[in-house]
C-alpha cells in the first residue's frame, strides 16, 4: 500500500487538487539586448565583468547583491558594471538565464 491509498483510507471525502503551474515574476526589468559577460585579470587576479544592462541602476545594483550572495564572493558595482571577484562566468551565466536574462559569453 503506498502513500496515495493510506491517505485515501485516512481521508475518503477528499479529493486532490491539480498542481497549479507558478510563473516566476522577476522585480528586475529584463532587456532584449544581451548581458555581456567576460573575464579579465587586474594584478594578476582573475575577475569577471558584467556590462550592458539598460535598466535602473537600483535594479542592477539588485542583480549585483544577488549574485555575490549566491556565488559567496565579493565584488563591486562601478561604472554600470558589476565587477566579481574571481572568473565565475559559467556559474553566473546560468543564474541570469533562470531569471529570463539573455546572456553573451565574451572572451576566453
Amino acid at each position: 500500500m503506498d502513500l496515495k491509498d493510506q491517505l485515501k483510507n485516512l481521508f475518503p471525502d477528499h479529493e486532490p487538487e491539480e498542481p497549479q503551474e507558478i510563473e516566476v515574476k522577476s522585480d528586475i526589468w529584463l532587456q532584449d539586448d544581451p548581458i555581456i559577460c567576460k573575464y579579465e585579470k587586474r594584478k594578476g587576479k582573475p575577475i569577471t565583468i558584467l556590462e550592458g544592462y539598460t535598466g535602473a541602476d537600483s535594479d542592477f545594483k539588485k542583480l549585483a547583491k544577488e549574485l555575490k550572495t549566491k556565488l559567496s564572493v565579493g565584488g563591486s558595482f562601478k561604472d554600470d558594471r558589476i565587477i566579481i571577484q574571481g572568473d565565475y562566468r559559467d556559474k553566473i551565466m546560468v543564474i541570469l538565464k533562470e531569471k529570463g536574462f539573455k546572456v553573451k559569453r565574451v572572451g576566453g
